[in-house]
This record gives structure tokens, C-alpha cells and sequence, in this order.
């Protein structure tokens, strides 16, 4: 079980005219459980990717810590980018065994294909996927190594609405056979809703934390859009702030 601790005083970034600093992350405290799934909501360009990036280690160049408490020394970071990142020269099962080269690992693989609706197309070569197809082979392959932490950068941005909601129900279903934790980024709050156990709301840049919100509503009912829409409008109505950071 992997507990997150987030405590970055400090994130800058060169100014574009080439003087001075840009100053994107301030002051930004927060404390994650293990195994819920956490959705970031923010204004783009307000410091998100910046932030996973900083938890996965891509990123060291700032000041403050970043904790990550598990019986493991070295906890197992999945991290599912914006764009899918499959290699052209490797079929889509060749691309997830990268991610877990061991021979014994086909059965695991199998599993996650047949889950994700993609075994007829393992040894497809990824410019014959779609968008959407290419993004559940990048699920899969954080999936497969069994992370202790997963990290989500937008993965269904610029995907039409039928094709994301069938991939986030399969999201769902994978995470839920093998629970962990998931930081989740998005600027769309019904799918924020529709996935997270906690909202966490974030200031344009310098970025840090406006809300943090529970999602009371029941996992069984996520299906329902009705559900959702009513709890977007309570969380807009109750906290209107939140409206300017979507």
C-alpha cells in the first residue's frame, strides 16, 4: 500500500524571453491514501503534467519532497502519458511485454488484453490502431507491472464520448480486480466524478490546492449520467470557484 506525501515550496521554469522564472508549483501540500482513486482537476497549463512528472522522478529540479511510504524500497510507478508513447516497430503485444520482458509474464498479458477488448489485435502494429485502441495498449502496459501507484496524464483527451466511456468502464473494471493508487489528471469534471473517490482542485499557475472533495456518490451508480450531472451541479452550486478552474 503506497501513501503519497506531496510538499513542493517551489517549481519555477526558465521565462520565455529568457529572463527571470516562470513560477509554476507554490506552497502545494497533500497528503494521498493508498488504493483510491484520486482525480487532479485543473485550468490547462496550470502545472499537472509538471506535478506527475515530479512524482514519477522525470522531473527533479525543484525544491521540497516527495514521499512515498510502501513495505517495498522502491515502489512500482505505472504512468500513462497524454500521448499512448507505442513504439511503431513493435506490435501491440511486443510494446507491453517492454514494460514486462519475463516469459512467465504471458498469461498476466493475455488477461489484460482479453480485458481490455484488444486480443485480436496484439500483433497489430500500433499505426493500424485508432486513438482510443492505442490508449488502452498504453493502460495495459502501465497495468502490467503491477503498480503501486498509477499516474494519469489526460489519457482519453481528444476521444470522442462513446469510445471514452467505454474505456474508462474498462479502467474501472481493471482497477477494481487490482486495486491501487491513481492519480488521475483532467480538466473534465463528469469524468472526474464518474472515477475518482476524491476530487482534488487546483489554482491556475503558480498551481496549489483549492478543494479537496470526497465523491459521495456510490460505485454502482457511476453508470448513471443523471447521478453525475446532479452531483456536478451540487459541487458548482455549493463551491462556484471551482466553475473558473474547469
Amino acid at each position: 500500500m503506497t501513501h503519497i506525501q506531496i510538499n513542493i515550496q517551489r517549481k519555477c521554469y526558465p521565462a520565455v524571453a529568457g529572463a527571470g522564472q516562470n513560477l509554476a508549483i507554490a506552497d502545494l501540500n497533500l497528503s494521498l491514501p493508498a488504493h483510491e482513486f484520486i482525480c487532479l482537476v485543473g485550468p490547462s497549463g496550470c502545472g499537472k503534467t509538471t506535478l506527475l512528472n515530479i512524482i514519477a522522478g522525470l522531473d527533479t529540479d525543484y525544491q521540497g519532497t516527495i514521499s512515498l511510504s510502501q513495505q517495498q524500497l522502491q515502489p512500482r510507478i505505472g504512468y500513462v502519458f497524454q500521448n499512448p508513447r507505442l513504439l511503431p516497430w513493435r506490435t501491440v503485444r511486443e510494446n507491453i511485454e517492454l514494460a514486462l520482458p519475463s516469459p512467465t509474464a504471458a498469461v498476466l498479458i493475455d488477461e489484460l488484453l482479453a480485458a481490455m477488448q484488444l486480443t485480436e489485435c496484439q500483433d497489430v502494429y500500433p499505426e493500424r490502431l485508432s486513438l482510443g485502441m492505442s490508449r488502452r495498449v498504453a493502460i495495459i502496459r502501465a497495468f502490467a507491472i503491477n503498480p503501486d501507484l498509477l499516474l494519469m496524464d489526460e489519457p482519453f483527451v481528444s476521444i470522442d464520448p462513446p469510445t471514452a466511456r467505454q474505456i474508462r468502464q474498462l479502467l474501472l473494471k481493471l482497477w477494481q480486480h487490482r486495486p491501487h493508487g491513481v492519480l488521475f489528471v483532467t480538466h473534465d469534471l463528469r469524468e472526474a466524478i464518474t472515477l475518482a473517490d476524491q476530487l482534488i482542485f487546483l489554482s491556475a499557475s503558480p498551481m496549489q490546492v483549492i478543494r479537496n472533495i470526497p465523491v459521495t456518490i456510490p460505485r454502482n451508480a457511476r453508470d448513471d449520467e443523471h447521478a453525475i450531472e446532479a452531483f456536478r451541479n451540487y459541487l458548482i452550486q455549493e463551491f462556484p470557484a471551482i466553475q473558473k478552474l474547469l
